[in-house]
């Protein structure tokens, strides 16, 4: 069984494109996503997210996205 999950936020810097020796793209990036509610202080709150993705998902993501991304 495969686990889904959908974020919603911005790149913290440029996807790190990468390949396997064999030959496979392979892509590592990390995300800040606000919470939907305030903290104790009043403030928003935010996660940061790393992420990976493979194969054509890795290029596309390289090509097409920078950092502050949404």
């Amino acid at each position: 069984m495969i686990n889904n999950v959908v974020l919603v936020g911005r790149l913290t810097k440029d996807p790190d494109l990468r390949y396997t020796v064999n030959g496979t793209a392979v892509a590592a990036f990390t995300m800040a996503v606000e919470r939907s509610f305030n903290g104790a202080d009043g403030q928003k709150q935010t996660d940061f997210i790393s992420c990976v993705v493979w194969r054509k998902q890795a290029e596309t993501l390289a090509n097409y996205t920078r950092k502050g991304s949404l």
